[in-house]
């Protein structure tokens, strides 16, 4: 036995520096084909034809999806909202929450895997990348050769690629705030304001960067939904998995040998479904938070299995009940509260929408005095009403009151007339005689009808206040 045997590791002369920080390993993906690859082809072609596509359809002369700031006017297709629209927005926003409880408490991460902007702008990326500097091999190794005219040209390329989409990506978002028509000829002729330059490159600059270097580390380090994935997650949860009972003890073997007798389970430890990984991560140690769900370690071990000819499924979308032979419950009661709140959300927001009016009143009584007395003998009130047109179009309105008998309307800016977009603040005041009043507060309904448009109506409840003497 040598001297350091016998010492053991605690008397090691060297010294064991322990690292605090790793470099970033590079992944080089390899490409993959099958179902699940063909599906997130699918979703990043729909989503980014969708991202790209809308800002430059026409709707009515107009844009589409436009949502100016200045004008505080946001118009999606046929419909105009307002920032007293905002309960639309709060809805959305819940029902896209519980839109992600529900399908990760159903199927993982499929959100991550196939919709996610990262997912679906690191696939594009990945896209211009292989068709420039070739499939995973040649990647790797073009990174291990020394910078001479050939490297330097290809990594030009791709960079310049990479960053002429960027920018065309940051312009796009600003076409959602800016008219892209007269945003693109600004371009053109290099008069972009301060504001558009800026979130041009500041928004290009996001996507180069994420999608071009960052990549998996935003996935893993800076995305917090990896980090409570978990809390969503039971043992009736499809996840991506590997099926250890059948894989295992794994092994290379010739084809065609029975590898039963051989004492191999069906992986012969090939490795691609780690090279397919985009998070690098092997699925075969079992659930980890890095797993995105996009499934092309599916898509790649079917396609060893059916080289081999192994049944399919060696690592597929199954739970960890079924792993372990145990009744899988998809149908659960956590499934049915997410399932049954979307729908009603989903139901009050199609209701809400299609039952909104393109106007909106406020009534403010006069809080000075409760009620004075004319010189008539009548009791008034005086009050504020604000008018804000909601609709693409100008309109006239007329008021209407009904309250206790004899009420009377008079109204000192008899023409309500109120332009797209405008708040009209219109002074009014209703008198009575005291003798038709039955209590000291009665109820008033005030009705705003836009004449050129009956179905543009609303009504709003107000309070009469008078004398405790004049009730009956």
């Amino acid at each position: 036995m040598s001297e350091s045997q016998r010492k053991g590791p605690d008397t090691a002369s060297e010294p064991i520096e322990e690292v605090l920080y790793a470099k970033r390993q590079k992944i080089y993906p390899r490409e993959v084909h099958g179902w699940f690859a063909r599906l997130r082809t699918l979703g990043v072609v729909t989503l980014l034809g969708l991202y790209y596509g809308l800002p430059w359809m026409d709707w009515d002369g107009r844009q589409a999806v436009l949502f100016d700031l200045p004008a505080r006017q946001f118009h999606i297709f046929g419909l105009t909202f307002w920032p007293q629209d905002f309960f639309y927005l709060a809805l959305l926003l819940v029902i896209a929450a519980l839109s992600l409880f529900f399908f990760t408490a159903l199927a993982g991460r499929l959100w991550c895997g196939f919709a996610c902007p990262q997912t679906v702008w690191t696939e594009a990326f990945l896209w211009m990348e292989r068709r420039i500097e070739g499939d995973r091999g040649r990647q790797m190794k073009l990174d291990k050769a020394p910078w001479g005219p050939r490297k330097l040209a290809i990594k030009g390329t791709k960079h310049g690629v990479w960053v002429l989409f960027s920018l065309y990506t940051g312009f796009t978002f600003v076409g959602y705030f800016t008219p892209i028509e007269s945003l693109w000829t600004s371009t053109l002729a290099f008069d972009l304001g301060p504001w558009e330059t800026f979130w041009v490159l500041f928004y290009g600059f996001a996507t180069y960067g994420n999608a071009g270097w960052m990549r998996e580390q935003v996935c893993i380090y800076m995305c917090p939904y990896a980090r409570f994935q978990s809390a969503m997650f039971d043992k009736n949860t499809l996840i991506v998995s590997y099926d250890p009972e059948r894989g295992e003890p794994r092994g290379s073997r010739k084809r065609g040998l029975d590898h039963r007798e051989q004492g191999l389970g069906d992986c012969i430890d090939c490795t691609l479904c780690k090279q397919v990984c985009p998070t690098g991560i092997d699925i075969r140690e079992g659930l980890q938070y890095q797993c995105i769900g996009c499934a092309a370690c599916i898509d790649v071990c079917d396609d060893v299995m059916d080289k081999m000819n192994y049944p399919r499924g060696l690592i597929r979308y199954t739970t960890e009940n079924a792993l372990e032979h145990q009744e899988t419950r998809i149908l659960r009661p956590r499934m049915l509260v997410y399932a049954t709140l979307l729908l009603v959300l989903c139901a009050l927001l199609v209701y809400s929408v299609s039952q909104r009016v393109p106007v909106e009143v406020g009534i403010i009584r006069d809080r000075g005095s409760l009620y004075r007395e004319t010189m008539e003998g009548l009791v008034e009130n005086i009050y504020t009403l604000k008018i804000a047109n909601k609709d693409k179009r100008d309109h006239r309105y007329q008021l209407e009151v009904e309250g206790p008998e004899e009420l009377k309307l008079v109204l000192h800016q008899p023409d309500i007339a109120v332009a797209s977009g405008e708040v009209l603040t219109v002074p009014l005041s209703l008198r009575i005689d005291p003798v038709f009043l039955r209590s000291t507060s009665s109820e008033v309904q005030f009705t705003l009808r836009a004449v050129d448009d009956p179905n543009i109506t609303i009504t709003q409840t107000g309070r009469f206040v008078g004398p405790r003497t004049g009730a009956r």
